[in-house]
Order: structure tokens, then sequence, then C-alpha cells
């Protein structure tokens, strides 16, 4: 299986930051999230198409998760 980045397609791509803000400082509205393998040599970055065939030019990748490295808890730990 090949590696794969998640990107995301917003509602204005024209608006969109690096940091993921709209320029005006309110949130991107995400309107589809695609698959797309990464580009050759660069984990997390996504290649030019998506597996379903549409353009990542005007698409945010989405942040990087690599495996084995644990998110922070979604629950409150201190109460188990």
């Amino acid at each position: 299986m090949s590696a794969m980045a998640v990107v995301y397609e917003v509602q204005d791509p024209a608006a969109v930051h690096a940091g993921g803000t709209a320029g005006d400082g309110g949130e991107v509205t995400v309107v589809r999230v695609h698959a797309a393998p990464v580009a050759p040599g660069m984990p997390g970055v996504p290649g030019p198409r998506t597996f379903c065939g549409r353009d990542t030019f005007a698409m945010r990748a989405a942040p990087r998760q690599p495996a084995g490295q644990p998110r922070p808890a979604w629950f409150d730990t201190g109460r188990l």
C-alpha cells in the first residue's frame, strides 16, 4: 500500500492562508475531505491529484499525525 495524505477542499480557496484561517480572521469551511498519494520523498505532502482525480493545488493539507504517536486524550484522564 502506498502512503497517502489527507487534503481538505475548502469553500473559498482564495481566502485560505497557511495557518488555516480565512483572510478576514474567520474559520475556513471544509466542503469535502479527499485522500491523495504523497509526493515522492515528501511524507505528508500531497501529490498533484487526489485518488479521485481532482487537482490538490487549491486544497489544504490536513495536519499529519504519524502512526505510533498518540494524540492528546479527548477525555479527562484525571478522573480515571
